[in-house]
Parts: structure tokens; C-alpha cells; sequence
């Protein structure tokens, strides 16, 4: 299975049969490398309806056919695009062909661009060929991390790192180890001069409590 960084929080996870693809977000995005000719998908994960993160969701749906799978607001969104999607609710799994999906809480706001009302916010834990990946969203820093990383043996932790809407790199550290994860990738940084931060500093950090950490730039990806 192999995971690639688009960059933000928008992360692609392909194996030989699926591809799915986490909160993309291409279009306004200063860092974009990639286009939405690029990123064929069976599914997509929303974690949220900010518009960094939701942005060309739908059209990439449309495009290809794929099932959004989401809150359930979110997901009754879609549908008024006639695209396919799976709504679910916070502490509930499903599982799809591709895998298991699970929400999970996580700690922020969430408003579709119009500014209507969202639902609530979630991190998704998906568990697919063996492995289990868990993608944070936008959160701050919650103690339940601890139930997460004690509930399910995390591979791959993906971390928002920006601060001002997400953690920062000290409550990211703290996250890392709650979580307990295999190895942990900073998410969500320097996309805007707003959310400025060095991974470098975050790896450092981590490693220096006896976690892994790796750093992906935007457009690579690592196997599990």
C-alpha cells in the first residue's frame, strides 16, 4: 500500500485494487503539484467541509465515480451534486471493499464555504491490507488520543502541525505520543504564511521521546 502527500491535509492511499483519497484540496491551493486529471479515485474521505479541504471533492467525485465518505451532513451535501456518498457518524465504522472506516472526535470547527452548517468535525482511522492509518484533521490536542493509540494499533499517523487552526508542534509532540503510532508525518503547514511551521523542528521533537517521525514532501510517498 502506498501513501502519497498532496500536500495540506490531502493525502492519496492506493493499493492494487482501490485508490482513495483524503480531503483534497487542489483548487486555491498555493502549493498544489499535482490536478485533478491526476487524481482518479473509487473513494474520498472528508473529514470536514472547510473549503481547504472539501474544495474540489465534488468534482473529482463526479469525474470519476467515486463515493464520498463522510459525516452525515456532509454526505446529504453531496448528494444535492448527484454524487454518491456514505454518511456515518462519530465512534462508527463501516466496512467498505476497500477496507474499514472508523470517525473518530476531533476538536475544531467546520462550516461549508457558503458558511452554512457542517456537522461536526472528525479524524478517520482506516484500516486496510493489514495496516491502520489514522488522519487527525484540523484538531487541537485532546486526551481521547490516548484511547486511540490504545484501542488500535496505529501504523501511520498523519498530525496537523500549523498552529493558529490546528496543533502546534509542542501539542502535536504530545499527540504523537498518546497515539503510539509506528511513525508519525506532519500534516497541514506552510500552505499559507498563516500555518508557517518546520517540520523539521516537529521531527526532532518526536524523536527526541523515542517515536518515529518522517517527513514527506508534497508529491512523494512512503510504503507500509
Amino acid at each position: 500500500m502506498k501513501i502519497i502527500y498532496h500536500g495540506h491535509s490531502f493525502l492519496q492511499i492506493v493499493n492494487s485494487k482501490y485508490s482513495i483519497l483524503i480531503d483534497p484540496f487542489v483548487t486555491g491551493n498555493p502549493k498544489a503539484i499535482t490536478s485533478i486529471e491526476n487524481l482518479k479515485c473509487d473513494y474520498i474521505i472528508l473529514t470536514h467541509g472547510h473549503g481547504d479541504h472539501i474544495s474540489d471533492a465534488m468534482a473529482i467525485a463526479k469525474k470519476y465515480n467515486a463515493t464520498v465518505i463522510s459525516s452525515f451532513e456532509i454526505a446529504n451535501y453531496a448528494e444535492k451534486f448527484n454524487v454518491k456518498a456514505h454518511p456515518m457518524g462519530i465512534g462508527g465504522g463501516f466496512n467498505f471493499p476497500f477496507g474499514r472506516v472508523k470517525l473518530t472526535i476531533a476538536h475544531h470547527s467546520s462550516s461549508f464555504p457558503d458558511g452554512s452548517y457542517a456537522g461536526n468535525p472528525t479524524g478517520v482511522i482506516i484500516s486496510m491490507d493489514g495496516k491502520t492509518i489514522y488522519h487527525a484533521g484540523d484538531t487541537g490536542l485532546f486526551y481521547d488520543m490516548k484511547l486511540i493509540g490504545e484501542m488500535h494499533k496505529i501504523d501511520c499517523a498523519f498530525l496537523p502541525i500549523g498552529d493558529n487552526f490546528t496543533m502546534g508542534i509542542d501539542d502535536a509532540v504530545k499527540a504523537s505520543e498518546f497515539i503510539n503510532a509506528h511513525v508519525t508525518i506532519p500534516i497541514h503547514f506552510n500552505t499559507f504564511d498563516i500555518i508557517n511551521a518546520n517540520p523539521e523542528d516537529y521531527k526532532k521533537k518526536v524523536e527526541s521521546i523515542g517515536k518515529k517521525c518522517r517527513i514527506i514532501n508534497i508529491g512523494d510517498s512512503i510504503e507500509i
